[in-house]
């Protein structure tokens, strides 16, 4: 069973930046594509970027491409999402996935749905004003 904890979120002004980290327990680390998804007041929740066991290669939503970047730490079992240029409409409550790289003998490709993430995290806040 892997936990999954996120920090960084907070309240930033349009254009400013944020860091939020994830750092996972319980689990081998490197065994999990790790993902971000964040999730708007009435709305679905939403695929952000992902980040394959060695840290390539790396997925991004096109709302976030350019601005977003994930990163990870195997040997801290942590993974990043630094944002940039940050847009009211990135107000979201954030959550790190980790999906498992094989079930049984499959391995398992990339997924932007939330469906084929194994374990989440509780989420982080992040709100953008005008």
């Amino acid at each position: 069973q892997v936990q999954l904890v996120e920090s960084g979120g907070g309240l930033v002004q349009a254009g400013g930046s944020l860091r939020l980290s994830c750092a996972a327990s319980g689990g081998t680390f490197s065994q999990y594509r790790m993902g971000w998804f964040r999730q708007a007041p009435g709305k679905e929740r939403e695929f952000i970027a992902a980040i394959n066991w060695s840290g390539q290669p790396t997925y991004y939503a096109d709302s976030v491409k350019g601005r977003f970047t994930i990163s990870r730490d195997n040997a801290k079992n942590t993974v990043s999402l630094q944002m940039n240029s940050l847009k009211p409409e990135d107000t979201a409550n954030y959550f790190c996935a980790a999906q498992s790289l094989q079930s049984g003998s499959t391995w398992r490709f990339f997924s932007r749905n939330t469906r084929d993430y194994d374990y989440w995290g509780q989420g982080t806040q992040v709100t953008v004003s005008s």
